[in-house]
């Protein structure tokens, strides 16, 4: 049953898909237009999902009822019935026997309130988010150098007027198509496994051996030092660390690398070349560098090379990361992580809990210390020292988890799960309490996108009857707990301005006053005059000393290599038509005509020498399950390599959970499989 329309003017907002948060406006009959004023798409450019976005809301597999075991009930009954289970899990097993699961796609607002109601309603360290599982290498790798992670630390209209832009590990044609528009001027340098959409429009195609993006870049940083390429007086001037860097190239001559990676020299000579003779140049990262259990060194090094040619805190120049979930910048700053509180602060920082526990009314002591991380969490279910509870907002992890056959096993063993969704997601299905909820333009709340732009996602329409959103499920719960939370996005928000105040990602100087009038603002923000912070580096680093640090690093092979019974590597992402989990868009129609079924896509030698045929049934077995799906030939992937997205069940039954030891990011990026046409 669909809310109402809205009435009169059309309503401006945002957008449920990606981090670029495209501006769009809402009319009557859920029609859909792109805003002119909000720069990731001011050209009025929206890709497939956008435009089909309204019947996200009005879908029939919607759901208006909360289900206890099944079966609908009134909200009373499963929120009673909630808070009795953890009432009595926590008195049998300690705190930390329930955890918390959240979202890159909540709204501020959201994951604000979901580390408070963790840690002062339930007393748990036990969250995290699946954000871990996307943009942590990239934050750790920028919190080492530059001391403060914001994606893109500078506006995505800065591209367009470079010379040069490498993009290592992202397909922005395919997973953000109004990026490309920012693309348009300069010459693009790609490294992918794959002939991507994103690498065709491409000056060069740098196409290395699934997991050997750090070998790359180390090989690139060798050939900038011994071509005299470095910008001494940029690193005397804005660095430290480079002679340590220096030394530890030595062993990272070209044509090793080139043996590593497959890359020719004369093309990393070329890509070398190209961004150091550029007059701006920019280098950014996304997920097919960063999703290894190397990610973070992996970014480090690529960082290091941005650093040598003097790009980072230059107008004009820099580093990026290219963040992909709706949220995943502001969902990763304001408390939904295992090791932080508000503002981006370390949750072990005595400083940092005596201002966050003043704005809670709490005790410092009383707040728990860091948990576990995604991966970690989701493994430890219902283990002997694991939770026994889990309540999931925003995420599906039976789809996006790695080894997630092993995940759905382990949140099977659960005492209670609990998951706040708008239909039934393959984790919901699960679920024994089902909380039906809200929908992107059924509330309002704030979204923080890939340049740490704070936008305003406005309500346009009424939600369905007897659907609720995220906050009022936490203050349902924490009230039937002996505690009080704010239902209202707008108060909630202004609680989180104090609570951020002082951090690195201080939003107290933003209101929904001013985002509505500016279109946005910049982060940090920390007082209601300043006029925000679009390029925070071109002064100085978020470092004690104000300079970015090099960080020496070293190139290791994927966790798990190809051998006889695993002799091609997998390699995983997403599809145009559809958006992580697949939970939204698969349940699209016309993006489901658009992509309507998983595939293998393997190079014609392969499949010649497989004996397998476009439109075969593939079986693609790793050491932790396997996965069918119809071939697709093409000449655009390498002869070693296959490659699966994973917005259907599949693709991560096969995927490696080794973690990265600093960014505890999965090695969603490269795995051994054995592949068969199916009997």
């Amino acid at each position: 049953m669909p809310g109402s329309d809205p009435v009169g003017a059309p309503v401006k907002t945002h957008c449920p898909y990606c981090a670029l948060q495209c501006g769009m406006e809402i009319g009557p009959g859920l029609a859909i237009q792109p805003r002119t004023d909000i720069p990731a798409n001011a050209s009025g450019a929206l890709c497939q999902k956008g435009w089909t976005a309204g019947e996200l809301l009005t879908n029939g597999e919607r759901l208006t009822t909360p289900l206890l075991h099944g079966e609908p009930v009134e909200w009373d009954v499963a929120l009673d019935y909630v808070a009795y289970r953890l009432s009595a899990i926590r008195a049998e097993h300690g705190p930390d026997a329930v955890a918390v699961f959240g979202g890159g796609g909540l709204t501020n607002e959201k994951a604000y309130h979901l580390g408070k109601f963790a840690r002062v309603v339930l007393g748990t360290s036990q969250i995290d988010y699946n954000g871990r599982f996307c943009m942590s290498s990239a934050a750790a790798a920028s919190s080492k150098a530059f001391g403060m992670d914001r994606g893109m630390p500078f506006p995505i209209t800065d591209l367009a007027d470079a010379d040069v832009v490498l993009l290592a590990g992202g397909n922005v044609a395919e997973t953000m198509p109004p990026f490309v528009r920012h693309l348009s001027g300069p010459r693009m340098i790609v490294i992918d496994p794959r002939r991507t959409q994103t690498a065709k429009l491409a000056w060069l195609h740098l196409q290395p051996t699934p997991g050997t993006d750090l070998a790359l870049a180390l090989g690139l940083l060798h050939l900038a030092i011994a071509d005299d390429l470095v910008d001494e007086a940029y690193v005397a001037a804005r660095t430290t660390g480079f002679d340590e860097v220096r030394t530890s190239l030595a062993g990272w001559w070209p044509e090793r690398v080139e043996r590593i990676t497959g890359v020719p020299v004369y093309r990393m000579r070329q890509a070398v070349r190209a961004l150091a003779s550029a007059g701006n140049a920019y280098i950014l990262t996304g997920r097919g560098a960063e999703q290894h259990a190397k990610g973070t060194d992996t970014v480090s090094a690529f960082i290091n090379l941005a650093l040598a040619l003097g790009l980072p805190g230059n107008y004009g120049s820099g580093y990026g990361c290219v963040t992909g979930q709706g949220n995943g910048q502001g969902g990763r700053e304001h408390g939904q992580k295992a090791d932080q509180l508000p503002g981006y602060r370390k949750i072990d920082d005595p400083a940092a809990r005596e201002h966050v526990a003043g704005v809670w009314g709490v005790r410092p002591e009383d707040i728990p210390g860091p948990g576990r991380s995604a991966y970690e969490l989701l493994d430890a279910l219902g283990t002997p020292d694991g939770p026994r509870a889990m309540l999931l907002f925003g995420s599906n992890p039976v789809i996006s988890a790695p080894a997630a056959e092993h995940v759905a096993e382990r949140i099977g063993a659960l005492d209670l799960l609990v998951t706040c969704d708008f239909v039934m997601s393959e984790t919901a299905v699960l679920a024994d309490v089902v909380f039906p909820v809200t929908q992107w333009a059924e509330e309002s709340g704030t979204m923080t996108n890939l340049e740490g732009r704070v936008l305003l996602r406005r309500q346009a329409v009424a939600p369905p009857e007897g659907v609720r959103s995220d906050l009022e499920v936490l203050a349902g719960l924490a009230e039937r707990l002996g505690h009080t939370l704010a239902t209202e996005p707008a108060e909630v928000f202004d609680e989180l301005r104090r609570a951020s105040a002082g951090g690195l990602a201080d939003y107290s100087g933003i209101t929904y006053e001013r985002i509505a009038a500016e279109a946005g603002v910049f982060w940090p923000c920390p007082e209601p005059g300043h006029p925000g912070t679009p390029r925070p580096f071109l002064d100085s680093f978020a470092t004690p000393d104000g300079l970015a640090r090099f960080v020496p690093v070293q190139h290791r092979p994927p966790a798990e290599e190809i051998d006889d019974d695993y002799p091609v590597y997998l390699t995983t992402g997403r599809v145009l038509a559809h958006y992580q989990s697949g939970a939204q868009t698969r349940r699209i129609a016309a993006l489901v005509k658009a992509a309507p079924e998983p595939f293998v896509e393997l190079h014609p030698d392969l499949a010649e020498q497989l004996g397998i045929t476009a439109g075969d049934v593939v079986r693609v077995t790793s050491r932790r399950g396997e996965a069918k799906a119809v071939a697709r030939i093409s000449d655009a992937i390498r002869r070693d390599t296959v490659f699966m997205p994973f917005h259907w069940e599949g693709a991560n039954r096969l995927t490696n959970p080794a973690l990265d030891p600093t960014s505890k990011m999965p090695e969603f990026k490269v795995c051994a499989v054995r592949v068969e046409r199916d009997s």
